[in-house]
């Protein structure tokens, strides 16, 4: 196993690691926006988050490409369709597996968590 960090999307809160890759499969944790962009609406935080994944994705020599299953946690499923249309954007040619799931609360109490699975040819 691997520990795969960048610089690129924020230092983990807790006692984990960005992701691991595994084989030929890598892992991420759930990613949040950052304090700073808190406060925004859901469109703005899906797309933060979605930009740290991909980050998180080339440090491991992967793409949006690579992506085989995605998790997204919402704090109010009203939210959806706002975070469907960004979402959309990075991985609307691939277009993972993906469940979403409404949660009471997220870490920060923001609107939006996302992790994925990936798979690399290369390893």
């Amino acid at each position: 196993m691997e520990t795969i960090n960048t610089d690129k999307a924020p230092e983990p809160i807790g006692p984990y690691s960005q992701a691991i890759m595994a084989g030929n499969f890598l892992f991420t944790s759930g990613q949040i926006c950052t304090d700073k962009s808190k406060s925004k609406g859901i469109e703005e935080q899906t797309d933060e988050v979605l930009k740290n994944l991909i980050n998180i994705l080339k440090a491991a020599g992967l793409n949006a490409k690579s992506v085989i299953k995605t998790t997204v946690y919402l704090s109010d499923m009203n939210d959806f369709a706002k975070m469907n249309k960004i979402y959309e954007r990075y991985f609307g040619v691939v277009k993972p597996a993906r469940s979403t799931v409404a949660v009471r609360t997220l870490p920060k109490n923001v609107k939006v968590e996302i992790d994925l699975v990936a798979y690399s040819n290369n390893k």
